[in-house]
């Protein structure tokens, strides 16, 4: 199982490291592939007040610290066509963000470095339209023919599902699109943020952490390559996403009930 966690971006030094060594449990477990995810800038913020972020030179160099002190592989986002090259010095995965799913130059950015492109579904989009996003990588890496699950393994491409638009300030998940997106590359169901409601009447986006529970045993029950959980030892002071998040003392409790769905459903 790929496990994808941490925090939704890079807080204080000290913030991070904590959470960092409160997820060595899972890098230790020989069944999950693990990587520490962490933003060095959340370039969509509903607030221009809202924290962003550390930037990208800061940034990069506190995950290169938490790679270096715990072994972890990395995965943080990238905003534009000019960070890839840069950032996969120190990321595995690069990931677009969803509302950039469909950005022909940042994917093919992505795509020319060594990294994994992990691609969130946008939540405008139907889950079978992110098939063309795939083809940009894998053409971009030389491959020419038909985006499946076995090409987009092959050439490092995931899709992430978080969830679609169902009117304002609401996402619901159609677990349907997750059997229709892993035809086409494996597939992480992010599950704190399918529970976000996005820019709904404040100045930041709200969520119900209470709800991450059950997505995530459902998406288990559907099949996925892995799960994605922003997750914070306090999420009421977490600088971004908090009420979405998953406290990390309740995440090996999640994780159980989820690797018991899978033994059945396999």
């Amino acid at each position: 199982m790929i496990l994808i966690a941490g925090p939704c971006v890079l807080e204080s030094r000290d913030a991070v490291m904590r959470i960092a060594e409160s997820l060595s449990t899972y890098h230790e477990d020989c069944t999950k592939e693990f990587y520490f995810k962490a933003s060095f800038d959340k370039a969509n913020r509903t607030s221009l007040d809202s924290f962003r972020g550390p930037g990208l030179e800061e940034g990069l160099k506190m995950l290169q610290e938490v790679k270096e002190q715990f072994g972890y592989q990395i995965l943080t986002d990238v905003h534009d066509y000019t960070q890839p090259k840069s950032v996969a010095e120190v990321a595995d995965v690069l990931q677009i963000p969803a509302f950039l799913c469909r950005q022909t130059d940042l994917l093919v950015a992505a795509a020319k470095t060594s990294a994994v492109v992990n691609i969130k579904k946008g939540q405008f989009l139907a889950p079978a339209a992110m098939e063309h996003s795939v083809k940009k990588v894998l053409k971009t890496r030389g491959f020419e023919g038909d985006a499946t699950y076995e090409n987009a393994q092959k050439y490092k491409v995931w899709l992430t599902e978080r969830g679609s638009s169902f009117g304002y300030g609401n996402l619901v998940v159609d677990m349907r699109g997750l059997k229709t997106m892993r035809e086409f590359a494996p597939v992480i169901f992010d599950a704190t943020h399918s529970v976000q409601q996005p820019a709904s009447g404040g100045a930041t986006s709200g969520g119900d952490s209470e709800l991450v529970p059950y997505l995530s045993r459902a998406a288990a029950a559907v099949g996925v390559d892995g799960f994605f959980f922003e997750t914070h030892f306090d999420p009421s002071v977490a600088l971004s996403d908090g009420p979405n998040m998953i406290e990390l003392n309740k995440l090996n409790s999640l994780m159980k009930q989820i690797e018991a769905i899978q033994s059945i459903v396999e």
